[in-house]
């Protein structure tokens, strides 16, 4: 029940992650820079930190009592993420959202499911096996299948964007937004890795103090997130300045709602994401992040369909997105077959 119920939890999570730039299709005065502002101030500071000084008891004290060295590494792991997420924002909008999350992913995959076999996490995590491990090996076997179907998306990208260049429509430039998505993708499984590593320490601390296992899992990301939130707040704050556009964000309240949706979005994914990986136990942290990864994909090819970011493009392109939908679905399946082992 356990491993059914994280399973769940995970792919709604995922499914909140890869749809999370949806707004930003309806912004018409807003640019990236406006949206990503207010959104992760919102989602990556205000609302974790809200729900951890009410909901933990002498949050602060328990905070305190943690090795610094623990919160030192999850700010860093979470600064990588945040470079990354700053990358996909851009990649939004110069290559769309479905083909972003699928590129992404893709490179980010490897490292977030196979490093917490070789390296232990904290807490349940530790107990995390082997790579030779029955279950390990079942693990990268999904691993391997879902970067097959991470290939066939960037070869569905490809297409399309051959298709949109014929027929003279907007094209964000594929290759430059390729680029940076391979970038992103290599930092990205740090928002992974700062759970991870830092969960067993700061959990414990915050339910010595009195706090209740969601608000304590919540704790992990208040503290983790701060490095990118750093990251994502300042860079877009730059840009603002830089374009002298800081008043656009009085101009539109409607979008200013649609940005603290993108907020919201991230941080119940990053919650579910982690009660995910708890519920999966001590394999958790590279199926958890496996399976993520694979609905984020899927979400993300959903909101990329029904915003229009395919219109115009038939044929072989469209088959092969799909297929690599069906292949990204059986790759979740076996990573969570590995459970069984």
């Amino acid at each position: 029940m356990e491993v059914f119920v994280g399973i769940l939890v995970v792919v709604v999570g995922g499914l909140i992650g890869g749809s999370l730039g949806w707004p930003m299709k309806l912004m018409r005065k807003f640019q990236f820079e406006h949206c990503w502002f207010i959104g992760m101030l919102f989602g990556l500071l205000f609302v974790p930190w809200v729900i951890t000084l009410s909901q933990c008891p002498d949050a602060l004290e328990a905070y305190a009592s943690i090795e610094p060295s623990v919160l030192i590494k999850s700010n860093l792991f979470s600064l990588a993420w945040g470079i990354a997420n700053v990358l996909l924002g851009i990649c939004f909008i110069r290559i769309g959202i479905s083909l972003s999350f699928g590129i992404l992913i893709g490179i980010g995959l490897s490292l977030g499911v196979t490093i917490p076999m070789v390296v232990k996490g904290s807490g349940l995590f530790s107990n995390t096996p082997d790579l030779a491990s029955p279950a390990g090996t079942v693990v990268l076997l999904g691993a391997v299948i879902m970067l097959v179907g991470v290939i066939l998306v960037a070869v569905a990208g490809f297409g399309r964007e051959k298709i949109l260049k014929q027929a003279n429509q907007k094209s964000g430039g594929f290759l430059g937004g390729f680029v940076m998505c391979v970038i992103a993708g290599v930092l990205s499984c740090g928002i992974s890795f700062a759970f991870v590593y830092s969960y067993g320490p700061i959990v414990e601390a915050m339910k010595a103090h009195g706090a209740g296992d969601t608000a304590a899992s919540i704790s992990v990301w208040a503290v983790g997130l701060l490095g990118g939130a750093l990251v994502n707040i300042l860079y877009p704050a730059f840009l603002m300045t830089k374009n002298k556009s800081w008043a656009v964000l009085t101009q539109s309240w409607k979008e200013v709602g649609l940005s603290v949706i993108i907020g919201a979005n991230i941080i119940i994914a990053f919650t579910l994401l982690g009660k995910g990986m708890v519920f999966l136990g001590s394999l958790g942290a590279s199926v958890g992040w496996g399976v993520y990864q694979a609905i984020q994909i899927i979400g993300g090819q959903g909101i990329g369909f029904i915003s229009g970011e395919w219109r115009g493009v038939h044929g072989k392109p469209v088959r092969q997105m799909y297929i690599a939908i069906g292949i990204l679905i059986l790759a979740a399946g076996v990573m969570t077959y590995s459970k069984t082992l």
